[in-house]
């Protein structure tokens, strides 16, 4: 097994985007994701497991467990929204064969749900302390990248490692626009500040009628998650021998 993909229902959407939310530098991508699950009810209908994803199991406090695994989640546009398609997850494959077959299984479900249009969000690792968070662009195309800046962001340059590039990279392949959002952010934790910058830009993008009442209820959620496979919040001085202990959350 590479990929095993359970499908629960099959939505009839209106050209959906497909917004990526997994675990990455700030958590800003998952805290987003989980943010707008909830924030707009959207409904889980696909889940993908990977031989790729850890060896592991977590426990639940309770006697039960839970694994690493990717959701996939769907939201029906009202009053204007654009219809969505929201990847969670708490996790990334661990090796580049494994990122680059989820990457294409996520493709294929959803442009078979009509989706042409991909949205990546992720965090741009600063080492100084960040008041207000930048945010950083990169596209498939001029139009996209040109919709990003006239909303204040700044173009990128640089890499963009994990399912936050990659995604953007393979769309192109298929004729689909793709769009990477990168928040300034100071470290591995989940970043709040850094988390509202990014949803700001993409209330403004699809039209969502979303509040941020409930981020910070997101970001303790994803705190907790942290916790669970074992990141810790270390000091200034460990932060950076524990990012390549956790190397599937880039």
């Amino acid at each position: 097994m590479v990929c095993k993909i359970q499908v629960y229902e099959k939505p009839v959407l209106n050209d959906p985007v497909l917004i990526e939310g997994l675990p990455g530098i700030g958590f800003v991508a998952n805290i987003s994701a989980l943010h707008l699950i909830h924030e707009l009810k959207a409904k889980l209908f696909a889940e993908i497991q990977s031989s790729s994803f850890q060896d592991l199991a977590m426990s639940t406090g309770d006697g039960g467990t839970y694994f690493p695994t990717n959701q996939l989640f769907y939201h029906k546009g009202k009053d204007g929204e654009r219809d969505l398609i929201i990847l969670y997850g708490n996790t990334q494959a661990l090796t580049t064969v494994g990122q680059y077959e989820l990457c294409g299984k996520i493709l294929d479900i959803s442009q078979e749900l009509g989706c042409k249009h991909v949205l990546t969000i992720g965090g741009l690792k600063k080492e100084e302390t960040i008041e207000k968070p930048d945010i950083y662009c990169t596209a498939s195309d001029k139009e996209t990248l040109k919709e990003a800046v006239d909303l204040g962001a700044k173009i990128m340059k640089g890499h963009i490692f994990g399912v936050a590039g990659l995604l953007v990279g393979l769309c192109k392949l298929r004729n689909m626009e793709g769009l990477c959002l990168l928040a300034e952010t100071s470290g591995l934790y989940p970043d709040v500040v850094a988390t509202k910058e990014v949803l700001n830009v993409l209330r403004k993008m699809l039209n969502l009628q979303t509040d941020m009442k409930s981020l910070s209820g997101a970001a303790e959620e994803t705190g907790k998650i942290l916790k669970s496979f074992g990141v810790v919040s270390p000091s200034s001085t460990e932060k950076k021998d524990r990012e390549a202990d956790f190397r599937w959350f880039i």
